[in-house]
This record gives C-alpha cells, structure tokens and sequence, in this order.
C-alpha cells in the first residue's frame, strides 16, 4: 500500500459509496428505519421486565426476534434469488409496518400480556426474516465491487448512528409516553425505506430459463455453501461467534434492571454507549483491515468481546458498564462487517441471496439457541457464572476455529463466463428429463497423471457447487493416459443452469485443467439423459 494521500484516500474508500444516489438514498431511510427497530427493542425488552421478572422470559424476547431467520432463512434467500428483490423488500417492508403498528396499538390500549408480546415480537422477526437475504444481496446491485466492502461498513455505521439514538431516545419515550408509542414509531419508520424501493428501477437479470422453483433452490444454495470452503469458513467462525457472544444480547436488560438498579434512561444510555462504539470503530476499521488484515482484526475483536463479558460479571459499576459497552459495540461491528464482507466477496449473483440466507440461519440461529441457553444458565447459576462462561466459550472457539481463515475476494472475477457451448437443440416441455449424465474425456501424458488429478480437485469442488450430486474421475485401466471426468446432474434444466451459473474465474479453474490434455482435439463432450424402460 502507498502511503501518500493516506488519510483522505482512506477516506474517499470507506464512503466512497455514498456518491451512489440509491445506496444513498437507501442508506439513509434505513438509518431512520433502525431508529424505529433500535426503539421497538428497548421498548420490548423493557415491558418484558415489567410484566415478568423471569431471566429467561426476558431473554425470549431476543429468541423471538431471532427464531424467525433461523426457521425461514433458507425460504427467503430462495425467494431473493428466484424473484424480484425490489418487491420482496416492499412486501416484507410493508408486513413489519403492521406488525410494529398492531403490537403498538395494542400496548396502548393496555392489552399486551407476556405471550402477546412474544408472538407478535416473532410476527416482527417473521418480516426481518424475509427481509433480510434479499437486503443483503442487494448490496452488490447498488455500488461497483471495489465499494461493496466500504458499503457494508457503511450499512453498519448507519446501524450503529440508529442504536447510539435509538435506545436512548426509547428509553425517553418509554419514560413519557409508554412502551405503546415506541412501537408504534417504529411502524412509521418503515415508510421512508418503502418510498425508496418503490422509486428504484432495478435493472432487470436476463437469463433464458425459467425461474427455479423454491425447493429446488434452497437445495441448490445448501449444495453450493456445502462445497465451496471459504462460504463454509465464514460460517464456522460466524458461529463460534455468535453462540457465546449471544449472552450479552440476552442478559444486558436484566443486568441493568436488577444487577445496576437502573431505569429505562440508564438501559438506554448502556445501548448508546454499544452504538457510539460501533460508530467509532466503524470510522477506523478500513484502517485497521488495512493495516492488520481481516483475520487478526477479528481474532483481536473476539477477545475483545470477551473481555466485555467477563467485565460485566466481575465488575458491577454502572459508569464501568458504559465503558466496556463502547468496546463491545467497536468489536461487534467489526466482527459482523468482516463475516458479510467475505461473504460477499465470494458469492456470485446467482446464489447470493440463498448463501447469505444460510450465513443468516447460522448466525440469527446461533443467537437464538444462545440467548435461551444463557437465559437458562442465569436463571439457576445466576448472571455472573453465564456470563464467565460465555466469556471463556469465545476464547475457547476462537482456539478451535483459527484455521478457518476469511477469504477476502481478492483476484475473484464473478461476472458470468456462459464459456461452455449450448449441447444441443432440446425441447423446453422436457427440461425435467434426468437425470443426466455428463462425460467429459482427457487424453493425459500417463507422467502427469498426479498433477492433473490435483487440478482436478478444483474442477470437481466447481461441479458440485455449482449443480452436481456426484463427480468422478476414471482412469483406463489399459491406457493410464486416457481419464474420464463424469459428473450426474438431477435433470436436464438443471443441467442448463450450470452453464450460466459459471464465473469466470471458474472458465480459469477448467482451463488449467484443460492444459494437460495431449489430444489433437479438445477434450469429448458427451451429455447422456436417462430414459425409462418400456414396461
């Protein structure tokens, strides 16, 4: 890296993608929406504590918000790859404006009991859910690749700007008005980021094949995170993450309640002081990618996390609560930033929606059984010993995991190659015929043979990613030169989306593959499809 011009070129990378006019615009209502939610969540939690005094119906309060994703992530990020994001997001949009509305409207009214809360607090997270794929995925639509990273980080700072107000601007209407007007600004919120979507003109994705169908593409985004070990890598240290660091989340409203004897001002200045350091780490954390690489910076930002949870068991001081939340919220976008930012980095447009589907699923899942095991712990070792253990759990899964190492994208090229030649003219009425099989021949000087089977690891992971359930690789037995590649496709359609789903980095993949092959020719094609047996 040069250092000339350090500063203001660290600048201009890090915000450069607000000169986008609908990121921009986006980025701004959505600020405005996280406000709403930061509120709705002061205010849930708090009317929680007033209507139980259970630690673990307190903590269900978060499960409710995060079960959702865990039990419909996969169905969303179908649906975000299979149909038009724009109107998936106004729809569910639409569906938490009246969820916050009728929860609101309710609480006003006086007739919100603990169960009440919980099942509308879930019809809530129903629509994150939904949401929350095609939220993500859009991202790369809206700014070039070279500012996907910085607008990741932006979407954390406008996040983070939301939980600095929000909860301490819920914890003064909650003191005012009641938990009731709380949520019914948070209904409101949604509007701004409904006018956006629907004055965006997204441009449409060509492709001359049907849609998928939903099941069929949950299987396809699950078969592609399966074989492509950097999506795999993001996953396991996601969720050796957010299983532990989960009990901050679950625990902090009944620490501050009944450990620091404090109100819903003092629960919403703890809040602030999580937002305020996220911000603040948001501002540095090109710098510190940068300077350290993304690996270090989240080693160094789990143990950091740690510390927090371990602070707040043994350390029972309010203004020492304030303080180590500001470290919390720095780590925690740190964290969230690099897990989505390599996921990004990684994922190419046909699939994103449901990969970053399955990173939701781990992670919101991770959060939900976490929240209710140390809601669980507390509730008969009290706060202290769940929050120890917690604490010791990151450093333990940080140990575990450290091979796992971020992948940042670097020298991917994702843009769609369509390099493979259309087989053959098909009639489009028999595109479920299958299963088929593919057969691809290689002629092999017999001295290279290892090399080649080396090469062809790579050419085997891009199969099964990209639609295959099951590869093989032959050798004759009388002709060891001679090496046959086959592969089995579920049906004939499926086996035309492999040829669009191809990157151009995969075409360099094959090609190196291909730089064995001796013969005079390319290497023999030959796609077979199965036929039935007359009775």
């Amino acid at each position: 890296m040069k250092g000339t011009g350090s500063a203001a070129g660290a600048f201009v990378s890090d915000f450069g993608a607000l000169r986008e006019p609908v990121f921009r615009a986006l980025w701004t209502a959505n600020i405005f929406s996280n406000v709403g939610s930061w509120m709705q969540d002061v205010g849930a939690s708090w009317l929680m504590t007033s209507l139980s005094a259970s630690p673990l119906m307190i903590a269900l309060v978060q499960a409710a918000t995060t079960l959702p994703i865990f039990a419909l992530a996969l169905p969303a990020g179908a649906l975000a790859d299979v149909i038009d994001r724009r109107r998936l997001l106004i729809v569910t949009q639409t569906w938490m404006l009246l969820s916050a509305g009728t929860l609101g409207l309710l609480t006003a009214l006086g007739l919100t009991g603990p169960w009440t809360l919980l099942a509308l607090t879930f019809a809530l997270g129903m629509g994150t859910a939904l949401n929350a794929p095609a939220w993500q995925a859009i991202v790369p639509e809206l700014v070039p690749r070279s500012e996907i990273q910085p607008a990741l980080a932006l979407n954390g700072i406008g996040i983070n700007l939301a939980r600095t107000v929000g909860p301490a601007l819920g914890g003064l209407v909650i003191a005012a008005a009641g938990p009731g007007a709380v949520f019914l600004l948070n209904s409101v919120s949604f509007v701004g980021v409904i006018f956006v979507l629907r004055r965006w003109r997204r441009p449409s994705q060509s492709s001359t094949l049907p849609a998928e169908r939903i099941f069929g593409a949950m299987q396809a985004g699950i078969r592609y995170v399966r074989h492509a070990p950097d999506m795999r890598a993001v996953l396991v240290r996601a969720a050796a993450f957010i299983f532990f660091g989960s009990a901050l989340w679950a625990l902090l409203p009944g620490v501050v309640r009944f450990g620091l004897k404090q109100g819903p001002e003092g629960y919403g200045l703890v809040l602030g002081c999580l937002g305020a350091g996220a911000v603040a780490g948001a501002a540095f954390l090109g710098r510190a990618r940068r300077a350290f690489g993304v690996n270090a910076l989240v080693a160094g930002s789990i143990l950091v996390f740690a510390a927090v949870l371990l602070l707040m068991a043994w350390v029972p001081s309010f203004a020492a609560i304030c303080v180590v939340m500001f470290l919390a919220g720095g780590a925690w976008l740190t964290l969230l930033t690099s897990f989505n930012a390599s996921a990004q980095a990684i994922l190419p447009h046909w699939v994103r929606g449901r990969a970053l589907a399955v990173y939701l699923l781990t992670f919101f899942g991770g959060m939900a059984a976490g929240s209710a095991l140390w809601g669980t712990v507390a509730t008969h070792a009290g706060p202290r010993a769940a929050l120890t253990a917690a604490g010791l759990g990151l450093v333990a899964g940080l140990a575990l995991t450290a091979r796992h190492r971020l992948a940042t994208g670097e020298g991917l090229d994702l843009a769609p190659s369509r390099h493979w030649p259309a087989p053959f003219a098909y009639d489009a009425g028999e595109g479920d015929r299958g299963p088929v099989l593919v057969t691809v021949e290689y002629q092999i000087d017999a001295a290279r043979s290892a090399e080649f089977a080396d090469a062809m690891r790579a050419v085997r992971r891009i199969r099964l990613r990209d639609g295959a359930v099951r590869w093989d690789l032959f050798q004759d037995a009388s002709a060891p030169g001679r090496h046959v590649e086959t592969f089995l496709v579920e049906s004939w359609m499926e086996h035309l989306r492999q040829h669009e789903r191809l990157t151009v980095s995969d075409r360099d993949v094959e090609q190196r593959a291909r730089s064995f092959h001796t013969g005079a020719q390319p290497p023999v094609v030959t796609h077979y499809i199965a036929r039935d047996l007359p009775a």
